[in-house]
């Protein structure tokens, strides 16, 4: 596949055989079968990867899919309120809130407008951009959406940990326990440990699209889960 093509389509379940291990992409899985291919990431030391997903480059098919199944996962939790992380997870939790019946939601940012508040905001750092050094603020005019109502934080991504981590530290400062963590993509277990030192209920609130794991190269070339 041409680099631009990744994330533009929905295919059929059982359109690709994953039997073999993975070269040129992975086929992440839908709850009902279907497959998203996804270009595969090598990291630095050359032996590991991972599968990504850049939702903003998706196709409208592929955002619509993904809305539509995280929504369908959050429904039961009956939110008021659906808050979105930068910068990807914005494009993701609008499309929830408006699958949920919702007519707005909650962006977080992380440009300081100038009525922001230092003391509602907290440190972001992320897997995709290690070297940048960002606040994560929540706009003062918005708490009254957040504050006794049921909250649920939306990511695009869930791999690391950090940026969902800070998330929910900024929600605890604007008085906010968000009832669930919504995300497209389960990048790996990495995220587990940082929600459960957190608290150790964090990760059993979390509901995902599809899960991809950590590969690792064989000695013939593909690409299996490690």
């Amino acid at each position: 596949m041409q680099p631009h093509e990744f994330w533009q389509d929905v295919f059929p379940s059982k359109s690709f055989d994953t039997g073999s291990g993975y070269r040129d992409f992975f086929p992440a899985k839908l709850e009902d079968g279907r497959q998203i291919l996804l270009p595969i990431r090598q990291l630095a030391d050359g032996k590991h990867a991972l599968a990504s997903l850049i939702i903003n480059q998706a196709s409208f098919a592929v955002e619509e899919a993904l809305a539509t199944e995280l929504a369908n996962k959050l429904a039961p939790l009956q939110p008021d309120v659906i808050a979105g992380l930068p910068t990807l997870g914005l494009t993701l939790a609008a499309a929830v809130a408006r699958k949920l019946g919702h007519a707005r939601y909650v962006p977080l940012g992380t440009s300081r407008k100038f009525w922001y508040v230092d003391d509602l905001s907290v440190p972001l750092s992320s897997i995709t951009t290690p070297d940048q050094k960002k606040r994560l603020y929540v706009d003062p005019r918005m708490l009254p959406l957040l504050k006794d109502n049921r909250v649920v934080l939306v990511d695009d991504v869930l791999s690391s940990g950090s940026s969902i981590v800070a998330g929910l530290t900024l929600m605890e400062t604007c008085g906010v326990d968000p009832i669930a963590i919504g995300a497209a993509m389960l990048q790996t277990e990495r995220w587990r440990q940082p929600l459960a030192d957190l608290a150790p209920y964090w990760p059993e609130r979390v509901a995902g699209v599809f899960r991809t794991p950590l590969l690792a190269r064989g000695e013939d070339g593909a690409w299996r889960a490690a």
